[in-house]
């Protein structure tokens, strides 16, 4: 499909009311597209389904999907542009949101030192209004701004509007090949990928790799874990460890998506507690804000090995089933000509509520700058 063509399909889709998910993966030029045939609302029952997923923070709450076999999937190549589209906006004043966030931080860190919990991720939704809530347009300054994230447009009429641009992934599968990403820590980039870490920060990555390593070694044959590593998303760096495992052939894809979500980078530790403390406190709904998103259960074709001995084997690939998760961060909700954005930060016993308020400030100008 052209790139006209499958914008133009993007626009049809919307203005007939009928749901769909635009989406480009990191460090690519393909655009994809899952248009769904019909407004029904559907959910995964056991993430055993073929589709597109767009999943709640709360766990308890059920996930929603695009299924395959009741939409069409079409895609494309986009080539970016140096030439971003943006409106004016309002903001809207601060002061009482600050002051709001400054508190909700410290009732954290004191229930830390309450020994409530270790770690909590705590957030707040910033509404901007704009002159244009045109998402397209939005969608591919997305496109534009941030390639090395995930970049989605996702709408249903019964759900609602959601555009991002995510750094971080929450896991992919292919086969029984298992790899997620521990991805935490945040300071504003200023040019250099050498900087130096607070051990606050380097303490609330060591908590997120070490909760996935406890709940992904009983599931697994084999795992291994790469060195924490600093990198960019947009204008903010942030520590990065990568675990891949060999899962066990009795693990089921609901199990491992069950016990890792929500991990730590968006939740915090333990995780339940943490939990009922952000579902209690933070006095909005995140709703799929530190949700995840993406491709479940796609068929891939894999090449099989050369060799003398397959020679003949050759021209006959291999198919698997490939789940791609990503973590809901960098995300905004169009609604009523506002866009609802969110942002957050992880809360330790060593956590400064200044500090914690002004990362917030720094991961909203990653939206800002392209509505």
């Amino acid at each position: 499909m052209t790139t006209e063509a499958f914008f133009e399909r993007i626009k049809t889709q919307y203005e007939n009311h009928l749901p769909f998910v635009a989406y480009r993966k990191p460090h690519v030029s393909k655009v994809q597209g899952v248009f769904q045939k019909n407004a029904d609302l559907f959910y995964t029952e056991d993430y055993s389904e073929k589709g597109f997923v767009f999943a709640p923070f709360d766990n308890a709450q059920k996930t929603v999907i695009m299924p395959f076999d009741a939409s069409e999937v079409h895609t494309s190549f986009y080539e970016y542009s140096e030439d971003l589209q943006t409106s004016k906006f309002i903001e809207t004043k601060e002061s009482t949101d600050k002051v709001f966030h400054i508190n909700l931080v410290n009732q954290g860190v004191d229930a830390i030192k309450k020994s409530a919990f270790k770690k909590v991720v705590l957030s707040r939704k910033e509404e901007v209004k704009l002159s244009d809530t045109n998402p397209i347009k939005i969608f591919k300054n997305l496109l534009n701004r941030y390639k090395s994230a995930f970049v989605y447009c996702w709408f249903h009429p019964k759900v609602g509007l959601w555009l991002g641009a995510t750094p971080e992934t929450l896991i992919k599968i292919e086969g029984k090949r298992f790899s997620i990403m521990a991805l935490a820590g945040t300071q504003n980039y200023t040019g250099d990928l050498n900087v130096t870490w607070e051990d606050k920060e380097i303490q609330e990555q060591q908590f997120v790799t070490d909760f996935i390593l406890d709940h992904i070694k009983p599931l697994s044959e084999s795992f291994n874990t790469s060195a924490v590593e600093t990198v960019k998303a947009g204008n903010l760096v942030h520590l990065k460890t990568m675990i891949s495992a060999q899962l066990k052939d009795d693990v089921a894809l609901s199990s491992i998506i069950n016990t890792i979500h929500p991990t730590p980078a968006v939740c915090g530790l333990p995780k339940q507690e943490a939990k009922e403390f952000i579902l209690d406190q933070e006095n909005y709904n995140r709703e799929f804000y530190t949700g995840f998103l993406g491709e479940l259960n796609f068929e891939t074709k894999i090449a099989p090995r050369s060799g003398r001995r397959n020679i003949e084997n050759r021209a006959y690939a291999l198919t698997r089933n490939s789940t791609q998760l990503y973590v809901n961060l960098r995300c905004m909700q169009l609604k009523k000509g506002a866009a609802m954005i969110y942002v957050g930060g992880g809360i330790t016993q060593s956590s400064d509520a200044e500090k914690e308020w002004q990362e917030t400030v720094l991961k909203s100008l990653v939206i800002k700058s392209v509505i």
